[in-house]
């Protein structure tokens, strides 16, 4: 709101060789590492090659999300659980993982699109952003995992109603399933988000809630509202 725009950049590779020791040093053998999409960052390409550096100490499988913040935040929640109730290693990292990542859908609405393109990441969006129509775009992830455009509403309310609809929409009529709302910016808007994808896909298993994280919020500014759906059968 000052005019002042953050960056954002890679971590460093011996950083993340330090959390990776320190992970094999607590006593596991074994992580599993999601990470924002190749189509956005080159985090997940970083991961690989400091995985290989610990093998000796720790078997690391690292996974791009082809998603951000609120896809990325679905799996790893999903994954807590499967881990929990037992799941063994083979099954979660060579069927699970895949499953719950080609499986989850998420969207969210940027009020305009001058920060991507600011910071470079404008990917496949395409859409104008009307300020004085006050026109808002809703994004999604490409199959490259570069953000596209999937629909372009008027005001606040229709936001609401189309994030709801691209979701049930995705979900088609599955019946085991993962919801998740986020914002930045908006909690007041994503618990409108929450009470409508609730009423509208009333069996879910979870509805996670929270904030979308900064270094996403960098590129897509505040005002965001966001919602998934994470397919489960």
């Amino acid at each position: 709101h000052a005019g002042e725009l953050p960056k954002t950049s890679l971590p460093a590779g011996e950083d993340i060789e330090a959390v990776l020791r320190r992970v094999a040093a607590e006593g596991y053998d074994g992580a599993i590492a999601i990470m924002l999409s190749s189509g956005l960052s080159g985090t997940y390409n970083l991961m690989r090659l400091a995985a290989a550096e610990v093998e000796d100490l720790l078997t690391v499988r690292v996974y791009d999300s082809l998603s951000g913040s609120l896809g990325q935040g679905l799996t790893l929640l999903q994954l807590a659980e499967d881990i929990r109730s037992g799941m063994g290693w083979d099954e979660l990292t060579q069927h699970r993982v895949p499953q719950l990542l080609q499986n989850t859908s998420a969207f969210f609405s940027v009020d305009t699109l001058e920060y991507l393109q600011k910071g470079g990441r404008i990917g496949k969006v395409t859409a104008t952003a009307g300020a004085l129509l006050k026109i808002k775009p809703i994004l999604t992830f490409a199959s490259d995992g570069q953000l596209q455009s999937v629909a372009k509403v008027r005001g606040s309310g229709q936001v609401v109603d189309k994030l709801v609809e691209l979701t049930v929409r995705a979900c088609g009529g599955h019946r085991r399933y993962n919801l998740a709302v986020a914002n930045g910016g908006d909690p007041a808007g994503m618990e409108r988000v929450r009470e409508k994808l609730q009423a509208a896909l009333p069996g879910c298993e979870h509805c996670w809630a929270g904030e979308i994280d900064s270094t996403l919020s960098v590129y897509i500014g505040d005002g965001v509202l966001g919602a998934a759906v994470q397919v489960l059968d």
